[in-house]
Formats: structure tokens, C-alpha cells, sequence
């Protein structure tokens, strides 16, 4: 498509720059020569120079993609969609028994980085595994305790979840156990509807049929890759709603460290504040000495370790040496006072999948607990892995992960374990430990089976007041205020989302937070979807550039002339609300014009460079537009639309309206092509 019509040689004025531009622009260097044209079919048109001298622009044709076959152009836009990393693409011109190897590879990452192992590894996973052990048992223990579950639940957990983990997960750094965020709100919701005190076998069967469900949603995700669908809980959302539930996870932590015997079952702020008070009389003075004296302790170990990593055995062993000596304290202390784990079976972990139950009325909650807990646990993990693949230089596949925790989660729920997932803080551990490969979760799991084993007995005098130290200890680095801080600054939309979540979960309930946060993002994205971003542009003197004369003070605008720049793609639920703007942005144009006693505005052009799609509603608005503009006797022209775009408007009726004439390469060309037309008699 081109302007037929050959003109002569021609120039036109632009509005004189701010001072401050005008002083920039009468600074710089001649432009650059031109490249040389295309071979495609041009005609030539004037363009003004810096200055005011008057040279030929040449019009080139805007051009068709490639006709594609509807089969065809549908089946590359489901790839797009669901393979962008293409991981079919080692299979190529492979021979059957190198593709079967790959496929090993590819479902069982252990067979990639097991067949180069070497004795030099070993020695760093057996160290890593054996420190992150360390710290997964005491959490372990404590996180049970936080979804009201049994503490051995927390190591039968700490087991079985990270051998499957190393058979199926990409991430050499991931250290796969119980994390707090998904048992408090696994915890929370399952409260709502069962006692775990009064029907504690109830308790627990709903509690593996959650955590079933949540890995059949997290495989599902992963095999049909969808993972596209974690990613609506934005950082500011999380950030919000990680820091409200830490605070409601130390909140609830005040009764171990406080020695309180009856308390709220609610998790809001103001329910736990006020159960605080009104028990005060059941407060125990041995219990807060040793629960104070103890967090101190796991605090500063925490901040040695941040402020020095070459120590990060320090926090890494504190939480085991605290176990160790408060038990044996209260072992020869035996007061009354402090409450104690009490005794734990010794064993493996018990088979499960006879206590899952996927019929009766309690079918939707452990579903909507799997789906709760699933998302969490999904993108805490996935994030921690790419984190750690970042800063090692690997990748780490998210579709795959989904699937190595989904089936992780299922398998589990059969072999009495609840939702596991990536914790960071014991990745942190691990990495800081010097791990080379999936093996080291290995090892940990070695170090659980001992504890299992033989172990069990030792923690009968475990004071319950260490394990909420621990979980505060953990939990205290979710609450980022720097984070808030950063959203502040950069994005108040951002920052006022990460509020909102953070005042749900701690006002009302987990469930509301993160109802909230998932809400909130929702609400940005249609936001930015129904109003993108248009900006009037102007010329950048020196240049054939149009920009945003809001971004760049020193463009300029064209007289008689208003471009229009779309940021976005347009869709049914946008398209009116641009022709609005255009529409806007032309009569404070024509006002501007008058005051400033320059010609009115003939002809409108549209940038559509940034559009990168266009549905038939979007192409219907720009026909309504143009129809508008022609009763006004305003041009409406395109400028520079990609591929998509030409396409869709060429195999519609839309194409044909606008013609050749209205369709050009550039906005430099479009404005050149117009102040020809003008000129003519």
C-alpha cells in the first residue's frame, strides 16, 4: 500500500520548542544521512530538516506478513501461547535413542545431572543436606503446629516431599519442606469448618485431601501450561499480603511465647489482641522468660548471618541448637508451667491415601484449601528457584516445577504429608551451604529418616513456646517494609495495592487478604487493559522521530497536524475509550491552535507501532473514528502498523475504507504525505 500521487519538493513550519529545547536542539550535530531505501516500491514526499530547509522524504510501502493457512496461523498461535521456550526444539534432528536419552532429561532431571556426578559433589550436597536438616526439623515441627496439625505430620513432610522433589524438580538450589504461609492458611480455612481439637482425625483427612487437591491443581497448571495464571498475583499483592500474614503468624505465636491455655481460634488482628488481654491472667513468667530469651538468641544469629554470609551456619543452626538446649532445660526443670510436645511416634510415615475423601460436604473446602494453598505454595517456590537459577546461571523451567510440586503434593497426601513446597529461607541455607545438585535434599531427607527412626523420644520434652520462637524467627524477613518503601516510589498504584492486601489479611481474615490481593491484580490488569496509555506526540528536532511531547519537552508539534501515539493493544474493551481521547486530545488541539493563531487541525494520525493486536471491535472504532473525522473534514491516516495489525485490517472491510492513501510506514511520512495534500491547488 502507497501514496500514488508524486509531489513536488515542499517544506512546512513547526511550532518553535520551549527555550530550554530550542537551547538543547541548536546544540546538536547535523542528522545523519539516511540509510539507503528499500527496494520495495516508494514515492517521495517532503520532510523539514532542522532549520527549515526542505528535503525529500520517500514513502515506502507498509507491508503484509507472510498468507498463512488458518490451520497454520492457529496452530503458531498456540504455540506462542503455551511452548514460548519451545522444548521441543532439542528433539530436532535427533536420532531415536538420543531423543529417548533427552526425554529421560527432560521428565527426570536426575538422570541429566546424575550421569556427571562426581565424588567432588558429593561432599558439597552431603554438607548442604546435612545443614538444612538442621533447620527443616525444628520448622518442620513448628509449621505442623501452625496448620494445627500433629508436629510429626511437619517431619513426615520434611521426607518424603524432597525425594520427589530430586527426582523430578530442575532447581539444583530449592530445599523443599512445610513453609508457614501455606500452613497458615491451610490452618485458617480448614479451622473455619472443623476442630482439629474436638475431631482431629477429621482434621487431619481433610487436611491430606486439601493437599491432594492442591497437587492435582499444581500438575494440572504445569501439564497444560498454564502457568501464565500464577503470575495475576503481582509482587506488590504479594509483598502485602506475605507481610500481613507474618504478622498474624507472630500474632498467634503469643500464645506459646505467653504460655496462654485458651485462645482464639480467629486469626484477625483485633480477635488475637483481644484474647491476649482478656487472658492475662493465664500468662506464665517461665514461659516468657524462655520464649524472650530464646528469640533474642534466634534474632541475632539471624543477623550475624545477614550481615556476614560466610557465617550462615550461624541462623542455620541456631533453630536445632535451640530445640536441643530448651529440651534438655525443661527436662530437668520440669515445671508445670512450660507445655511440652508431648510424645511423638517413631517411624516412617504412615500410608495415607485411605483417609482421602473426595465425596460428602466437605468436598468444596478441601478443593478451594487445595486451590488457596496451591497458588501460594506455587509461587513462592517458583520464584525462589528462579531467583537462585539467576544468580547461578541457569534456567529453571516454571512449567516443569509445576508439575515436580504438583506430583510432589499428591504423592505426599498418600504418605500422611500436607502441602510442601520451596522455602527461601532454607534455600537460602542451601545455597549458602555450598549445594551442587537436587542431591542435597537428598540427605535432608536421609537426616529426617534417622530422626524418625530413632530420634523421636528426644523431643518429648520440646518446650512448645521454642517452636513459636521459630516460626517468628522465620516468618519476621516476610515483612518488607523496603519493599513498600520501593513501591512508594516507584508506583503508587502499586504501592496502595500492597496495602490493601497487607490490611485485609491482618483486619479481617488470610482468606480475605488474599482474596484481596488476587482482586487487586485483577483489577490492575483490566485497568490497564480498558485505559491504555495515548499520548500526543510531536517531532524531535534533529530527527524523523515522533515522541511523546509529555516525555521529551524539546518535540514538537506539527501545525495542522495532531498525532496520536496508542500504547497498547486495542480490544472490544478499549476501543471506545480511545476514539474518547482522540477525540479529547482534538479539541484541546483546535483550542490550542486558535489561541496560538495557527492553522486548525486537518488530519489526525495514529501511531501504531506500539499496537501490537487489534480485535474487530478496535478495527469497527477506528472506521467510527474515521467516519467522524470525514463529516469535520479531518484526514484520519495510520501510521506504522505491525504485522497483526495490516494483516487483520487488510482482510477486513476497514482496510478498504482507509485505502492506500491512509496507511504509511512511518509518522514522519504520514506528516510529510499530509502537508503535500495541503499544498495542493
Amino acid at each position: 500500500m502507497v501514496v500514488n500521487n508524486k509531489v513536488d519538493s515542499l517544506s512546512y513550519d513547526v511550532e518553535a520548542p520551549p527555550p530550554s529545547a530550542a537551547g538543547a536542539a541548536a546544540g546538536q550535530a547535523p542528522p545523519p544521512a539516511s540509510p539507503a531505501p528499500a527496494p520495495a516500491p516508494a514515492t517521495h514526499a517532503p520532510v523539514t530538516r532542522e532549520g527549515g530547509a526542505a528535503s525529500v522524504l520517500e514513502l515506502h510501502k507498509v507491508s503484509l506478513p507472510e498468507r498463512r493457512t488458518t490451520a497454520k496461523a492457529l496452530r503458531q498461535r498456540l504455540a506462542e501461547v503455551f511452548f514460548p521456550d519451545d522444548p521441543l526444539h532439542q528433539f530436532k534432528n535427533q536420532s531415536s535413542a538420543r531423543r529417548l536419552v533427552l526425554a529421560l532429561h527432560y521428565f527426570f532431571p536426575i538422570f541429566q545431572w546424575g550421569s556427571a556426578y562426581s565424588p567432588r559433589l558429593l561432599r558439597s550436597d552431603l554438607v548442604a543436606g546435612l545443614t538444612i536438616a538442621s533447620l527443616a526439623i525444628p520448622q518442620g515441627i513448628s509449621y505442623a503446629k501452625l496448620a494445627n496439625l500433629p508436629p510429626i505430620v511437619g517431619l513426615y513432610s520434611s521426607f518424603v516431599p524432597p525425594l520427589i522433589y530430586a527426582l523430578l524438580g530442575s532447581s539444583r538450589d530449592l530445599a523443599v519442606g512445610p513453609v508457614s504461609i501455606a500452613s497458615l492458611v491451610m490452618g485458617s480455612m480448614l479451622r473455619d469448618a472443623v476442630s482439629p481439637d474436638e475431631q482431629p482425625l477429621l482434621y487431619l483427612q481433610l487436611a491430606f485431601t486439601a493437599t491432594f487437591f492442591a497437587g492435582v491443581f499444581q500438575a494440572s497448571l504445569g501439564f497444560l501450561r498454564l502457568g501464565f495464571i500464577v503470575d495475576f498475583l503481582s509482587k506488590a499483592t504479594l509483598t502485602g499480603f506475605m507481610g500481613g500474614a507474618a504478622v498474624i503468624v507472630s500474632l498467634q505465636q503469643l500464645k506459646g511465647l505467653l504460655g496462654i491455655s485458651h485462645f482464639t481460634s480467629h486469626m484477625g488482628f483485633l480477635d488475637v489482641m483481644r484474647s491476649v488481654v482478656n487472658r492475662h491472667d493465664e500468662w506464665k513468667w517461665q514461659t516468657i522468660v524462655m520464649g524472650s530469651a530464646f528469640l533474642a538468641i534466634l534474632l541475632l544469629t539471624r543477623q550475624i548471618s545477614a550481615r556476614n554470609p560466610k557465617l550462615f551456619w550461624v541462623s542455620a543452626g541456631a533453630p536445632l541448637a535451640s530445640v536441643i538446649i530448651s529440651t534438655i532445660l525443661s527436662f530437668i526443670w520440669k515445671s508445670p508451667s512450660i507445655s511440652v510436645i508431648g510424645i511423638l511416634p517413631r517411624g516412617v510415615n504412615p500410608p495415607s491415601a485411605n483417609m482421602l475423601s473426595f465425596s460428602g460436604s466437605y468436598v468444596a473446602l478441601t478443593i478451594k484449601t487445595g486451590i488457596m494453598t496451591g497458588i501460594l505454595s506455587l509461587t513462592e517456590g517458583i520464584a525462589v528457584g528462579r531467583t537462585f537459577a539467576s544468580i547461578n546461571n541457569y534456567q529453571v523451567d516454571g512449567n516443569k516445577e509445576m508439575m515436580a510440586i504438583g506430583l510432589m503434593n499428591m504423592a505426599g497426601s498418600c504418605a500422611s504429608c500436607y502441602v510442601t513446597t520451596g522455602s527461601f529461607s532454607r534455600s537460602a541455607v542451601n545455597y549458602s551451604a555450598g549445594c551442587r545438585t537436587a542431591l542435597s535434599n537428598v540427605v535432608m531427607a536421609a537426616a529426617v529418616l534417622v530422626t524418625l527412626l530413632f530420634l523421636m523420644p528426644l523431643f518429648h520434652y520440646t518446650p512448645n513456646v521454642i517452636l513459636a520462637a521459630i516460626i517468628i524467627t522465620a516468618v519476621v524477613g516476610l515483612v518488607d517494609v523496603r519493599g513498600a518503601a520501593r513501591l512508594w516510589k516507584v508506583d503508587k498504584l502499586d504501592f496502595l495495592a500492597c496495602v490493601a492486601a497487607f490490611l485485609g489479611v491482618l483486619l479481617v481474615s488470610v482468606q480475605t487478604g488474599l482474596g484481596v490481593a488476587v482482586g487487586i491484580s485483577l483489577f490492575k490488569v483490566l485497568l490497564q487493559v480498558t485505559r491504555p496509555n495515548v499520548v500526543v506526540e510531536g517531532l524531535v528536532p534533529g530527527t524523523q522521530s515522533y515522541r511523546s511531547v509529555a516525555q521529551y519537552r524539546e518535540a514538537v508539534r506539527v501545525p495542522g497536524f495532531l498525532v496520536v501515539g496508542v500504547e497498547s493493544a486495542v480490544y472490544f474493551a478499549n476501543s471506545m475509550y480511545l476514539v474518547e481521547r482522540v477525540m479529547r486530545y482534538l479539541r484541546d488541539e483546535e483550542e490550542r491552535a486558535l489561541k496560538s493563531n495557527h492553522p486548525s487541525i486537518r488530519c489526525v494520525v495514529l501511531d501504531m507501532g506500539a499496537v501490537a493486536a487489534i480485535d474487530t471491535s478496535g478495527l469497527d472504532a477506528l472506521s467510527e473514528l474515521k467516519k467522524v473525522l470525514d463529516k469535520r473534514n479531518i484526514e484520519l491516516v495510520l501510521a506504522n502498523p505491525v504485522g497483526s495489525v495490516a494483516e487483520r485490517m487488510f482482510n477486513s472491510a476497514v482496510g478498504e475504507s482507509f485505502g492506500s492513501g491512509r496507511l504509511f510506514f512511518s509518522v514522519a511520512e504520514a506528516v510529510a504525505a499530509g502537508a503535500c495534500k495541503a499544498a495542493q491547488p
